[in-house]
């Protein structure tokens, strides 16, 4: 059967439910995925800081074809756009520069340095989101940044905030395209943690101090994100959950990001979605897929993945929260490990739109708990699939796994040189 004649089969079915499949298809053409360029280089960056990678991060495997220059991540990054249908942005930490093999340090980095980035995005008439680099630094090395003791120390990384946040407001106005400029720090002890409070005094005088100056909301706009734990950091992060959903609460003007690797792994950040957009402006989701801890593995098209976008979908959100990627996997081909987890985040965003949700509420409000049950269960067996390959036939990208020779021959052609 045809890709069109299993859709309009699907589009028959779903009706039967009230859903609009050709209404859900509109949406995702609307719906836009920041792709995370670290996926293409184990997070190595382009600067020489005489740090490894650290700050409670990871890159596991050896898996041949790492990009090694700005060049090679961006052609790798364009080979899995090709792949992935929708409308994407990249998101791009500092630590990715371009110096000229100038030695610049993360205080001293300017919009510039990014041009490169830039010039690239607007040849594939898209965006970028940025990120603050407080990891791999020597400045860094204890564990502290933002909430350091040492009053250096902070002033240091005060000033690569501020640098970074205009460095977003640039790009954002360069491109067209607001950047979100999101900043995660790493601070934390390792053991028992005598005083939890001053750090966290320390970190809410920085973050008034680097956020002060306004910028063009059009151009850019400011998220915080906590994390549970971190390698080095198991027993106290100062960058906590409470404190940062309360520090946005309380600022109203920054984003709050929640990741799903960064809590308990008893804990879904599903669940707090619509309780925490009751009190802040906007959200910035990091989908990634937690194993055992925040491992950053490839998404996979899983319960959790699935809740999270359902939220999105049914809180009406989906002009109030941004979903970006955040994952790296060294032991697979990194261009596939992109396509695979844009295309899941993808699916699940689209079999949110498939929902019938006016008919679970309406069960759900009269008392049916038994039709509730039984509709989301049966939803399960739905022909999403036929839904999503007519998707990606009219987005000009490969339907089910035709992506995957073609990625096996740029390995063979293009990473397997390197």
């Amino acid at each position: 059967m045809s890709i069109q004649k299993s859709y309009d089969s699907a589009k028959e079915i779903y009706a039967g439910l009230g859903v609009d499949t050709d209404r859900a298809v509109e949406a995702m053409k609307k719906f836009v995925l920041s792709i995370h360029c670290w996926q293409g280089d184990d997070v190595s960056g382009f600067e020489n800081s005489g740090a490894g990678l650290d700050g409670g991060l990871a890159a596991t495997g050896n898996y041949p074809g790492k990009a090694r220059t700005p060049e090679e991540l961006r052609a790798d990054m364009s080979k899995a756009f090709e792949y992935i249908p929708g409308l994407k942005k990249a998101n791009i930490h500092a630590m990715y520069l371009e110096s000229g093999g100038k030695k610049i340090d993360r205080d001293e980095i300017e919009p510039e340095h990014f041009d490169g980035w830039i010039n690239w995005a607007k040849e594939k008439k898209t965006g970028l989101d940025f990120n603050p680099t407080y990891f791999s630094h020597p400045k860094a090395a204890d564990g502290f940044t933002l909430s350091s003791a040492d009053e250096g120390i902070r002033k240091f990384w005060i000033e690569h905030t501020k640098r970074c946040r205009k460095i977003s407001e640039y790009i954002g106005k360069q491109t067209g395209s607001r950047t979100i400029n999101n900043i995660w720090i790493p601070d934390g002890y390792k053991d028992m943690t005598a005083d939890k409070k001053a750090p966290r005094e320390r970190l809410i005088a920085s973050l008034d101090e680097a956020l002060r100056e306004p910028l063009n909301p059009t151009a850019t706009i400011d998220a915080l994100e906590s994390k549970l734990f971190g390698i080095g950091s198991e027993s106290y992060v100062v960058g906590s959950h409470e404190f940062y959903l309360l520090y946005v609460a309380k600022n109203k003007q920054n984003l709050l990001t929640l990741d799903v690797g960064h809590f308990h792994p008893t804990e879904t950040i599903s669940g707090k979605i619509s309780a925490v957009m009751l009190f802040i402006i906007e959200m910035l989701l990091h989908v990634s897929r937690p194993v055992r801890w925040d491992s950053d593995h490839v998404v996979a098209l899983d319960d959790e993945l699935l809740a999270v976008c359902q939220e999105v979908v049914r809180g009406g959100y989906e002009g109030r929260i941004n979903v970006a990627l955040d994952y790296f996997d060294a032991s697979v081909n990194r261009v596939a490990a992109w396509v695979i987890g844009s295309r899941n985040a993808q699916k699940a965003m689209l079999r949110a739109y498939l929902e019938p949700y006016e008919l679970l509420k309406k069960a759900e409000r009269e008392g049916d708990l038994t039709t509730r049950l039984a509709l989301g269960e049966e939803l399960k067996f739905y022909p999403f699939g036929a839904v999503w390959d007519y998707f990606c036939e009219i987005s000009d990208v490969p339907v089910r796994d035709g992506w995957l020779a073609d990625v096996k021959k740029y390995e063979n052609d293009v990473l397997a040189k390197r």
